[in-house]
């Protein structure tokens, strides 16, 4: 039973490795796909044969009820410590005392899933990154705590794609997130600007008047004819990493894993249509593929620094990439929406992200759950997530507060042009699509990764339709 159940945990993390350096990292840790499917095997298999040595903090109030919590960011293990600070403030008789444990990322997630099939060693409150969420969700309230009670009274302002993202088979939320993870455009109007021999407001004029993917195509193409340098891309194209289909994908209202209650279908016209337009574009000039397969790596932050592109589709969360690794690029970009296929469509889609759960066998689950709503979901906890982590945060309530979204103060506000709170407005909450999380998303995330992108980018004449093909017959393998 020991083996099998090592074996089911090695694999859990080879594939969760491969969906993280597909998906992002949130901020305060490494690039998400620094960590790679070999490293996460080998974490694993030490984790299983000895507990590994990790960072230790307790905070709050040592009278007050104590709760056990487990991360792998140190920044998220920061955010309860200052949310806890104030928690006792307002809640005098009901104090608590938090002891955060933060983990490597393998380490963590392959802990959590042993405690809870033993029934015995989970913490009261646990981050779990959302390529390792359906593996937890397996258990729905066997293992977790639903959160719906909890979570109610932020529900009316909350992005619905988001929660949805941590809800179970059920339909319960066994989730808190961090962020949306709305995807954006970001350009480089300094660099374009400076090409193109317009000023700033020309070229923001420009890129406001784009609406669909040939509007982007076309502007590029006005770019690329005004650099005339070899090196020198409108964008990049990713063999490491699905946001582009993602976003395709949410365009349409596809999704490729078909949830909890259908078959996975990849054979989608909007990821056909996304992966041909990609090869022409490489064909063309337009594109070139992302340095070590996409934009969230050390050598993607260096071809954005030399100008080698100068825009891209990401999440907001990748604000903090730009204010932590590129700060010398500060006042150059500016945030849009994304293009579309048609007019109408969504032009967004949640990206990422951490779901924070609290467990069963919790001896206070209803303190630690109502604690973590109020901690991730209120005015007071989306104050600090967007102040110190940079997230694009799910209470909606926040994004209107000029106070909030026009802080100068606030070093994201003051890093780009435009506030990017102006932005998710103009996006919209109910234009944020979802793809889902669930059990077949691993292998549909390895197998795009590492196969299907490199064989239709590396090579822009290989057969889309072939390429999907492979997808889906290695899918329905594992289905």
């Amino acid at each position: 039973m020991k083996k099998k159940l090592l074996s089911v945990l090695l694999s859990t993390v080879v594939a969760a490795a491969l969906l993280a350096g597909c998906g992002s990292s949130d901020a305060g840790s490494a690039p998400a796909a620094d960590s790679g499917a070999d490293a996460g095997a080998e974490e694993a298999a030490e984790t299983v044969a000895e507990e590994s040595e990790a960072p230790v903090s307790t905070f709050g109030d040592a009278d007050g009820t104590h709760l056990e919590m487990w991360t792998f960011v140190e920044l998220h293990g920061q955010h309860y410590k200052d949310m806890a600070e104030v928690w006792n403030e307002q809640n005098p008789d009901r104090k608590i005392e938090i002891t955060c444990t933060t983990y490597p990322y393998s380490d963590m997630h392959t802990k959590l899933l042993t405690s809870l099939e033993a029934g015995t060693g989970a913490p009261d409150i646990c981050d779990v990154e959302v390529g390792q969420y359906p593996n937890v969700v397996a258990g729905l309230d066997k293992w977790l705590v639903p959160l719906d009670d909890y979570a109610a009274p932020y529900m009316s302002t909350m992005v619905p794609a988001r929660m949805q993202t941590y809800q179970g088979s059920d339909g319960h939320y066994y989730g808190a997130p961090y962020h949306v993870g709305a995807t954006a455009m970001y350009y480089n109007v300094a660099a374009m600007a400076e090409a193109m021999g317009l000023d700033q407001d020309a070229v923001i004029a420009k890129i406001d008047a784009v609406k669909t993917w040939d509007d982007y195509a076309a502007l590029g193409e006005e770019y690329v004819a005004a650099i005339g340098e070899d090196g020198k891309f409108w964008t990049s194209v990713d063999t490491g990493g699905t946001d582009w289909l993602w976003l395709a994908m949410a365009e349409y209202g596809d999704d490729w894993t078909g949830g909890f209650e259908n078959p996975a279908n990849c054979q989608l016209e909007s990821v056909k249509k996304m992966l041909e337009m990609q090869q022409g574009w490489l064909k063309s000039g337009l594109a070139q593929i992302s340095p070590d397969g996409h934009v969230d790596l050390e050598a993607g932050f260096q071809n954005i620094m030399d100008h080698n592109i100068v825009s891209f589709p990401k999440a907001l969360w990748y604000m903090s990439r730009f204010t932590n690794y590129m700060p010398e690029e500060s006042g150059n970009w500016y945030i849009a929406k994304c293009p579309v296929f048609e007019a109408g469509q969504k032009c967004s889609v949640g990206i990422g992200g951490t779901g924070t759960i609290v467990t069963q066998q919790s001896e206070n689950k209803e303190l630690a759950a109502e604690f973590l709503c109020w901690a991730k979901m209120s005015d007071e906890g989306e104050q600090h997530i967007w102040d110190k982590l940079g997230f694009d945060v799910c209470n909606t309530a926040m994004w209107d507060k000029d106070s909030f979204a026009h802080d100068d103060a606030n070093q994201f506000n003051a890093y780009f042009i435009n506030y990017p709170y102006d932005v998710l407005n103009e996006i919209g909450m109910d234009n944020i699509g979802k793809i889902s999380v669930v059990a077949i998303s691993p292998t549909i995330n390895e197998y795009v990764c590492t196969t299907t992108l490199n064989e239709v980018l590396e090579d822009p004449d290989y057969s889309v339709d072939d390429a999907l093909q492979e997808l889906q017959d290695a899918v329905d393998m594992e289905q």
